[in-house]
């Protein structure tokens, strides 16, 4: 089979109609940047549920950022399967230029602007490297200050030095106030970074993509610093209602609890944002924002309840977006209840919830079934689902573990979604032979019960505080001092009296792992262990369903790993 140059397309079992009807609609279609690729994967998605293509994978990374209307949905028509191997891209350049290393690469072209350069084909991947060393290079901050290693060492220096609650992201790597200085530097286009341990070089790159790792323009927050008792504030007051970063909108106002307003700023170096402005308005009420949306007094709506959400359907002014979150929703029992240390009672446990019924129900659009401490989209997250509602089976464990009439208070935050979660495992759990009491509260008041280990049992969330997998596995599989004394609050594991035992020196080797393939197999047998034999049964992972009327396109909701992002939003 060939496109409509002639160029051949390896693709096997193209003996169906849809494949034949892709190739047929793409066959008049003018060459553009991947165009073969995109007439695969279009079959491919067109073809039996069970199709396989095997090729390079820019038909899911590299095309639906370069093309417009594909003719296939990369988020629900194709699945990576599994990498079959991998190639490395090489910078070359003229020996007689005597570049030694990248830095002198990018110094030359920024002197030397306009200079020709070669990469294999329009649209490749080779091609949009070389266009984003050329972008990066010419990155400005929103004042016109060019970006420079200077502002990007001052600006992780600042957060350390701050230490307000984020900077523990960066503490991790042994960067204190004292220390961080000769730890961190920059001159010109070289950024200088030591770490007090030969981390996993993904643990650190994950962690300097979290907020707090953000680069601000120095100069420009620097006339902002307010002086008391001969301390600077490094712009921090300033920055609350003002912003100098490098992205496609400057913040315009900002009225806390209220809303603000973001004006798209020339010059992007990705190309300017589509939307001139982007007003953002805290709503407190879910049904108050189906409304804006329904009437089109707002554009977008991100926390409409599944009860909302069900309401929209059948409107056609409005579209639903799908996407996952990184919380995850669990059940932990304490450990200074002898019951909750007995393994089989614990597996009885977790063959009584009902979790894709809720999931299909009462929780309906707001969680998907999860059941590893990882959230999916996390380096080595599992998306396995080993348990599901067995009420016999939860009845044999229960036999087994010599556990007669067992009582479990379940504390609950008094919302409904919460309510409604804990009512149904109190019903399960009473058909298996477990009494549940539940016991309700304020959110704060919960919290506070949890941090004290003065629980029975809790149900609880947990929201990842930065992009690694680290974040989950340090507070889930961790605990290096169980005692009342230690105060571990940070640790879920002490917070339910558990010892994970050789969890918390697997957890900690992980962060060392050099190797990314052999980090993902050290986290999934972490998590495996875990969900096996901790008091932790995570039932869940947050599902975020976004209402974004009809004529808006382009718009990204970030995924478990990412921010919201605006500026490829059309309207």
């Amino acid at each position: 089979m060939a496109d409509a140059k002639g160029a051949h397309v390896p693709i096997g079992n193209t003996d169906c109609n849809g494949c034949h009807a892709a190739f047929t609609s793409f066959a008049g279609m003018d060459m553009q940047p991947g165009s073969a690729t995109i007439a695969v994967a279009a079959a491919a998605s067109h073809c039996r549920p069970k199709s396989r293509v095997v090729g390079g994978d820019s038909a899911i990374t590299i095309m639906p950022n370069v093309q417009r209307n594909l003719p296939y949905d990369v988020r629900n028509d194709l699945v990576p399967v599994t990498k079959l191997g991998q190639s490395d891209f090489v910078l070359v350049a003229n020996p007689k230029k005597g570049f030694k290393t990248v830095q002198d690469f990018v110094s030359y072209a920024k002197a030397h602007p306009g200079e020709p350069y070669a990469s294999a084909g329009q649209g490749t991947a080779q091609h949009l490297g070389m266009e984003m060393i050329k972008m990066k290079a010419g990155v400005t901050f929103s004042s016109g200050n060019p970006v420079t290693a200077e502002a990007a060492a001052w600006s992780l220096q600042r957060a350390v030095k701050l230490n307000k609650t984020p900077a523990f992201i960066l503490n991790q790597f042994g960067w204190t106030a004292e220390t961080v200085d000769s730890m961190i530097s920059g001159a010109g286009d070289t950024l200088t970074i030591k770490v007090d341990k030969p981390y996993a070089p993904t643990f650190l790159y994950n962690c300097l993509t979290a907020g707090v790792a953000s680069i601000v323009d120095a100069e420009t927050v620097k006339t902002h610093e307010v002086v008391t008792d001969g301390v600077s504030d490094m712009g921090n007051e300033w920055l609350k209602t003002n912003s100098a970063g490098t992205g496609a909108y400057i913040l315009k106002s900002f009225k806390a609890n209220e809303g603000y307003v973001l004006e798209a700023r020339p010059g992007y170096w990705r190309g300017d944002a589509k939307i001139a402005k982007i007003f953002m308005q805290h709503v407190p009420e879910a049904a108050t924002e189906r409304l804006q949306l329904e009437k089109g007094d707002v554009d977008i709506a991100r926390s409409m309840t599944p009860t909302d959400v069900a309401g929209l359907e059948g409107n056609a002014d409005v579209a639903i977006q799908s996407d996952v979150g990184g919380q995850v929703y669990y059940l932990s029992f304490n450990q200074k209840n002898e019951n909750y240390k007995n393994a089989k009672f614990l597996d009885a446990m977790r063959w009584a919830i009902d979790y894709q019924g809720m999931a299909d129900t009462i929780m309906k659009g707001a969680v998907i079934p999860h059941q590893a401490f990882l959230p999916q989209g996390y380096l080595g997250a599992l998306d396995d689902l080993p348990y599901s509602l067995d009420i016999e089976k939860a009845k044999a464990l229960l036999a087994e573990s010599g556990i007669t009439d067992p009582k479990v208070t379940l504390s609950v935050r008094n919302s409904a979604d919460r309510m409604d979660v804990a009512q149904s495992i109190q019903n399960t759990f009473g058909q298996a032979g477990i009494t549940v009491e539940l016991k309700t509260g304020e959110g704060a008041e919960q919290l506070k019960e949890y941090r004290a280990r003065l629980h029975d049992a809790t149900l609880q969330t947990w929201g990842p505080d930065y992009p690694d997998p680290n974040t989950n596995s340090s507070t889930f599989a961790e605990n290096p001092d169980n005692s009342d004394e230690a105060g571990n609050t940070g640790y879920l594991a002490w917070r339910n009296a558990y010892d994970p035992g050789e969890m918390t020196a697997e957890s900690k080797a992980a962060v060392l792992e050099q190797d990314p393939a052999k980090r993902v197999e050290m986290y999934a047998a972490l998590q495996q262990k875990h969900r096996q034999t901790s008091p932790f049964i995570v039932m869940f992972q947050q599902a975020r369903q976004t209402g974004v009327r009809a004529n808006v396109k382009g718009f990204y909701t970030g995924g478990a790993v990412d921010a919201a992002a605006y500026w490829l939003a059309t309207k």
